[in-house]
């Protein structure tokens, strides 16, 4: 019998925690969001530049959003992108799109003009959500795409009198906002106006319906959406519920969780391990819209000490350098979760050491919704180890050729469970490709597993880059720099940073001999979002090669890694 088929993790498992949870008794996430926003209605869902949200609110105001959206005669499964930092808006949106009986898709409001036509058009989004300061770049490409429905809104437009000074700021003093033009475009309060007249038809939703195109890196070059079901969210809510009960048990009865979201609730991670985990448990979010804002961000942690705080590696480490990071009291946090890349030893050493709290490592993708395994959440040590998987979860390691590796033997990890996705969007063969026969999601990430069921991470089977926690993929940063009429070849590859743990090295051979770095770097800045730009570049004379003329990333990958060591 297969590792797997043992599930040999359960016995490593804290009490209380299930084998198995049934996700079934809710029919899609609005019917969760339904029972949360009822109970409890009178408590903070969201706090945001000091200005709190209540659940009652917060429901309110997306049902009228929802009508509104629904007042554009969108039909049900409708695609809606979301193009907005962490603000009162964003979780707003989001339940509305939801609610109506839309699908969400969720856009990096940093991307170049042609990042986000690519997914517009992909997605075949009919409307956005989007903040102000990024309309420009809309407005660049929204003619090539099928958006034909615009709600703008500004940084401070749900924060009351105390808005119109953070929009003055904003647009007059820091000069955040470019000129931008969008003909027929809705004002976000407008549209909720507008939408408290309208009536609200309650769909009716099920697990199966799309809930989320969540966008992530193709071995093609080009972003593909992972289509995520309200199943697969569902099932990871409350997965991740139950593997937080240990730790959440130590706080104190009647005492409000308060939950950090500092990473970009655009992206997976913050989306189910804040946003929505946080409505299933009654928590108060700590919504945060620049966490380089370090001064900032500091004197909201200090103003709402929190509980739980998700985040990525390089954010605990450049927190802890911040002269006012001891300033904040840590004595409420319970659980400091690391997901996105891996935690560094010496950075979860010293965390421990300066807030008491042990970095709980977890694990998981855009295609699993994310989280696929942790750490128990009352663990008192950090192993290294991305921990055991989850409730309802299967983890095989198996080889190329789709054989079970024994205990303790490398393979590429394999996961099967009703968080991984149903396949990426309209793309059935690179679905294909990453799905077994037999179910199983193949991650392109080299583990071993222990006699405990523990996960570690030793290596990656695909070329994909780790920066911080988002994905690049070397096609897509090839692709684009090749487009520069001085480039005749190009490779990327991934070296290790000390900041973001890994960061891009590209390897140019010029066309014409007069192309500057600079000259990349700024046809980098215009075509490829920051964490994907090369940091690294190396003119060469020409770059190995298979005999077929397939040029060897790995070779130069090695090259790169003996010259940092």
């Amino acid at each position: 019998m297969s590792v797997a088929a043992e599930r040999i993790w359960l016995k490593s498992y804290p009490p209380g925690i299930p084998a198995d949870i049934d996700y079934q008794p809710f029919s899609s996430i609005v019917e969760l969001f339904e029972q949360s926003v009822a109970m409890y209605a009178a408590r903070n869902a969201y706090c945001f530049m000091g200005k709190t949200m209540t659940y009652a609110e917060l429901e309110a105001d997306s049902c009228k959003l929802a009508a509104y959206l629904q007042s554009l005669g969108l039909e049900k499964g409708a695609r809606i992108a979301i193009m907005m930092p962490n603000c009162f808006q964003y979780p707003l949106a989001l339940f509305a799109i939801l609610r109506a009986g839309y699908t969400v898709v969720n856009v990096n409001p940093l991307y170049t003009p042609r990042e986000l036509e690519h997914q517009l058009k992909d997605s075949g989004a009919q409307a956005i959500f989007i903040l102000e300061n990024f309309a420009a770049t809309l407005q660049q490409v929204i003619d090539k795409t099928s958006v034909k429905h615009v709600v703008v809104s500004a940084l401070g437009d749900r924060l009351g009198l105390k808005g119109f000074i953070v929009n003055l700021v904003v647009r007059h003093v820091k000069k955040l906002v470019p000129a931008w033009s969008l003909s027929g475009h809705m004002p976000f309060n407008k549209a909720l106006a507008q939408g408290e007249r309208c009536a609200f038809s309650k769909p009716a939703l099920t697990l199966d319906d799309v809930a989320f195109l969540q966008y992530t890196g193709g071995t093609t070059g080009v972003s593909k959406g992972a289509t995520l079901t309200h199943k697969n969210i569902v099932a990871n809510i409350l997965q991740s519920e139950a593997w937080y009960m240990p730790a959440l048990k130590r706080i104190p009865a009647g005492e409000q969780v308060v939950k950090v979201t500092a990473l970009p609730l655009y992206h997976i991670f913050a989306l189910t391990a804040c946003c929505l985990l946080g409505l299933r448990i009654g928590a108060m979010n700590l919504l945060i819209a620049n966490p380089r804002d370090f001064a900032k961000f500091i004197h909201d942690l200090s103003n709402c000490p929190p509980h739980v705080f998700p985040a990525v590696n390089t954010l605990f480490n450049a927190l802890m350098h911040h002269p006012d990071f001891d300033k904040v009291n840590w004595k409420k946090l319970i659980l400091a979760v690391g997901g996105g890349m891996a935690v560094q030893e010496s950075v979860a050493a010293q965390w421990l050491e300066r807030t008491g709290c042990t970095i709980c490592q977890g694990y998981g993708l855009s295609e699993t919704s994310p989280i696929v395994t942790c750490n128990p959440t009352d663990t008192r040590e950090f192993s290294g180890a991305i921990g055991l998987p989850l409730s309802n979860t299967e983890v095989s390691i198996r080889d190329d050729e789709g054989k079970s590796m024994s205990i303790g033997e490398r393979g590429e990890i394999c996961i099967r469970g009703p968080q991984v996705m149903v396949g990426y969007w309209q793309r059935p063969e690179e679905t294909a490709q990453v799905m077994t026969e037999d179910g199983y999601f193949r991650t392109g990430d080299i583990g071993i597993m222990d006699e405990r069921g523990y996960i570690r991470i030793v290596d990656r089977k695909k070329d994909m880059i780790l920066v911080s926690g988002f994905n690049v993929y070397p096609n897509e940063v090839e692709e684009v720099i090749a487009g520069h009429p001085g480039v005749l070849e190009v490779a990327a590859v991934g070296v290790p940073d000390e900041y973001s743990g890994e960061a891009v090295k590209v390897f140019v051979v010029r066309k014409n001999q007069s192309l500057t770095e600079e000259d990349l770097r700024t046809y980098c800045t215009q075509n490829l979002t920051g964490y994907k730009r090369p940091k690294f570049f190396e003119f060469r004379d020409e770059l190995p090669k298979t005999n077929v003329g397939k040029i060897l990333r790995r070779v130069l990958r090695d090259e790169a890694l003996k010259k940092t060591t």
